[in-house]
Formats: C-alpha cells, structure tokens, sequence
C-alpha cells in the first residue's frame, strides 16, 4: 500500500511516497522511500499562485506514483495567526487534489508522529530525523527538515494501519 507523506505548508512542501512492498527487492528495511523532495514556492509570487503551483505538484505526484492514502500533519497553534491560517489553506489545496484522485485521508498531530517514529511523544527534532532515516530505506544524505518530516508523517500512517489490521 503507497502512502504519499505530505508535511503542509505554502513556501516549504515536504513531500514522500513510501512503499512497502518494494522492502524485498531493496533492503530489509520495512518501507521504501520511493520518491521524497521539498517543494519550494517563491515568496515573490502572490499567495493565489503559490497555492495553484503546490495543487498542480501534488496532483502530479499522485498521478506518476499512485498512492492510495494521503498522511498529512496536522496544524498545532502557532503564535502567528497570519502563517497558520496559510498553512492550513495549503493543507486544504492538498487534502483537495488527494480528495479528488479518491485517496483515503489520514491525519496525524505532531505528538502521534513523535510516538510512532520515536516511542516518544516528547522526541526532539533531531530524534525523529535519526529514526527516519533508521526505519525507512532511503537516501541518508537527505537533510531537508521539511522532505524527513513527510517521510515521518507516512511512516506514522503505516504504523497507524498495521495496528488496525490487528
């Protein structure tokens, strides 16, 4: 099951798509990160275009790698009002385009990531980046905040589902 890993926002998009049927023909790892990138949009461009660009780069990644359900994070409040509003237009563009190509919708609160990547609901950035790159079969040279926190939020759906499966 591929799960497109999205970590919102509107200058800085980290975006994975994990898979763990490729584990057998890579490594031994349990997921494969099989694409993984942090889109940019230009500050200079108006917000209007910046939201249709991160639309048009989501629904090409659906499009080329087929996942079937989005993980996306959730917002946690921030002291400016101003970016999280942003955020959460970017997030509703990128819920939309995974919406409309008929992906399942998973959501998950920074704490639930923490736990799943790390066991610990207090982990530090530095942690989870470190478990990351422990429990996926990737490109280690990878230091984008943005595109590691992607792959941290599919990793948590995957943990998510592998519970309910149970």
């Amino acid at each position: 099951m591929r799960i497109l890993g999205i970590d919102p926002g509107f200058e800085r998009l980290g975006i994975a798509v994990l898979d763990p049927a490729l584990r057998k023909e890579r490594g031994e790892k349990d997921h494969c990160v099989v694409f993984s990138e942090c889109f940019k949009t230009s500050s200079k461009l108006g917000f209007s275009e910046r939201l249709n660009l991160i639309g048009k780069e989501v629904h090409k990644i659906i499009k080329e790698y087929k996942p079937e359900i989005l993980a996306i994070e959730t917002l946690f409040l921030n002291t400016n009002q101003k970016t999280v509003m942003r955020v959460a237009e970017a997030r509703g563009v990128v819920i939309y385009e995974a919406s409309s190509a008929g992906l399942k919708v998973f959501e998950a609160s920074p704490p639930q990531i923490k736990i799943a990547t790390t066991g610990y609901g207090r982990a530090n950035k530095e942690q989870i980046m470190k478990m990351v790159k422990i429990l996926a079969e990737m490109d280690t040279s990878k230091t984008s905040d943005d595109e590691l926190d992607a792959i941290a939020i599919a990793l948590t759906a995957f943990a998510h589902l592998k519970v309910l499966k149970k």
